[in-house]
């Protein structure tokens, strides 16, 4: 089951991994009653975005519905997982836990539930309205960089731990009304176990709370967040942990066998990490409106760019996130200005230009880049001068050049190293363009594979529901979806890339110290 911003989304899959049943509940279309828009709430000082708790417990209540009515077979169910939009946060009010563990199966959930919440509007990971809360946090820890290297992730405002301590300083009433503090995965997952769900490992990397290298919260960012928060946080647990068996509400009211067992519920994106089977060395690369990397690591170095989550699948191992805005947008203006708005243009630009682009290296940022800050667009020469403009089939490669090249040096900045066993995945609109992903493959020195996922997150977690089963007798998740349809094998690297882009990158490296923003943010080049 995967709960995203705007709807609520379940699969089920047999032993042979096929997917037998899916649906999904919108909550705009499908509960008009609460009023969201795009699921969310936008308030007026526009940085706050929130959505109604009770909404999304009255979609789990439907999609149930529907898949009885279908004639769904509840009873066959042996374990169930799911993922939530990552930074959301849900507040128990005191007293709650007997609510949801005495609920009548003759009721929908959300009508035993009304009056569980001390905060009715979650904030989400849309929320930006937090900024003193991160800068109060960062200080108290000894500064951005610190922070990082306890919980993965400079202060973010959408990160739970500064969305707590803004409840907190504003409404400490309502905070000490709180029992328990649940992120959306977890709260999802208490729904189905008839009791507080406890935070997984990976998730829990996601709140600028989590000391990634001890498994625990950290004691210095609790305190500089809340009072007493560790208690209504409870013990953090690994991803492929069994919580326990699934409440008898469900057996009740649905048919679920009372054997039923509920695995940690965990993000949305940690999710997609499972539903795409990456595995050590791997990297998965959407290439989307914004382009997102997926890496697998086994050292992080946790920097003040990118996230350093706890691996969903591997207690041992780790994930790194990076998030670029300047994606397909980007990609689509260069088409349309320099290939007359056509891709089989753009491909022929790009195969008629030599790779290395002849040392002509470009930034293309045309709105505020996340990594690194920098806006603009910024071309140099192979001499390092700053030009003004390139040829048309000179631009375009220095743009896809330049695109790949950043995501290599971010992603080895955090830890990242391409091996030999390396597969890039890739996913999104552009990995249907062979052209770009012979630019990618050679870049990154590795094998490019295509894969469809469509469904990564929630598929990830019915992988995950399995996995959970076994987890504990060691076996990996890659033993347990040997069935999973593979990869397809879309390019491999030009002899001699790895030599030829060795110095490049070197040079792109540092040409991107000269186009980031400084402290003032005045994005003029230095």
């Amino acid at each position: 089951m995967m709960q995203s911003t705007n709807l609520l989304k379940v699969i089920a899959i047999d032993e042979q991994l096929r997917v037998i049943y899916e649906d999904n509940v919108h909550f705009d279309k499908d509960l008009p009653e609460f009023k969201t828009q795009g699921g969310v709430y936008i308030h007026s000082d526009r940085l706050t975005v929130t959505s109604p708790v009770l909404m999304w417990v009255k979609a789990l209540d439907m999609i149930l519905q529907k898949m009885k009515s279908s004639g769904f077979n509840f009873s066959q169910v042996r374990a169930l997982s799911g993922a939530g939009q990552q930074h959301g946060s849900v507040y128990w009010k005191k007293g709650s836990i007997q609510i949801l563990k005495n609920a009548s199966s003759e009721l929908p959930l959300h009508q035993s539930l009304k009056a569980c919440f001390s905060v009715s509007n979650s904030p989400i990971w849309m929320d930006s309205s937090t900024a003193s809360q991160c800068s109060t946090l960062e200080k108290a820890v000894g500064g951005a960089q610190r922070l990082a290297s306890i919980t993965g992730s400079r202060a973010y405002e959408r990160f739970t731990g500064n969305q707590i301590a803004k409840i907190y300083s504003q409404n400490p009433e309502v905070y000490l009304q709180t029992e328990r503090i649940s992120l959306v995965s977890s709260f999802a997952a208490s729904l189905f176990l008839g009791a507080y769900a406890p935070i997984d490992y990976s998730d829990g990397s996601g709140m600028n709370l989590l000391h990634i290298w001890e498994k625990a919260w950290s004691a210095s960012c609790l305190d500089a967040c809340a009072p007493g928060l560790e208690e209504k946080l409870g013990c953090p647990v690994p991803s492929h942990s069994v919580l326990g068996p699934i409440s008898p509400y469900y057996s009740q009211r649905y048919g679920f066998s009372p054997d039923c067992k509920v695995v940690a519920f965990t993000g949305d994106n940690p999710a997609s990490l499972a539903g795409m089977r990456l595995q050590e060395g791997d990297i998965a690369i959407s290439l989307g409106t914004s382009d997102t990397l997926f890496l697998w690591i086994q050292e992080p170095t946790p920097a003040l760019e990118g996230h350093i989550l706890c691996n969903p699948v591997d207690s041992q191992a780790y994930m790194a996130l990076l998030c670029f805005k300047n994606g397909s947008l980007m990609r689509e203006r260069i088409r349309d200005d320099c290939a007359s708005g056509s891709w089989d243009e753009f491909s022929k630009a790009l195969s008629s230009t030599v790779a290395g682009n002849n040392g002509n290296l470009g930034f293309y940022f045309d709105v505020m880049e996340i990594t690194p800050e920098a806006v603009g667009i910024h071309r140099f020469n192979r001499d390092n001068q700053k030009v003004s403009d390139f040829p048309k089939e000179v631009e375009i490669r220095a743009l896809i050049e330049g695109q790949f090249m950043a995501k290599r040096i971010h992603a080895e900045k955090l830890g990242y190293k391409v091996m030999p066993r390396t597969r890039i995945l890739a996913t999104g609109g552009a990995s249907h363009n062979k052209k770009i992903l012979q630019v990618l493959s050679d870049v990154f020195n590795a094998p490019v594979y295509t894969i469809d996922t469509a469904n990564s997150a929630c598929l990830g977690s019915a992988y995950r529901a399995i996995h959970g089963l076994v987890a504990e007798t060691n076996v990996s998740l890659a033993d347990v979806v040997k069935l999973a349809l593979e990869p397809r094998l879309a390019v491999t690297p030009t002899a001699g890339a790895e030599e030829l882009y060795r110095p490049l990158l070197k040079r792109y490296a540092e040409l991107e110290q000269k186009v980031v923003c400084s402290p003032t943010s005045s994005c003029l080049v230095k």
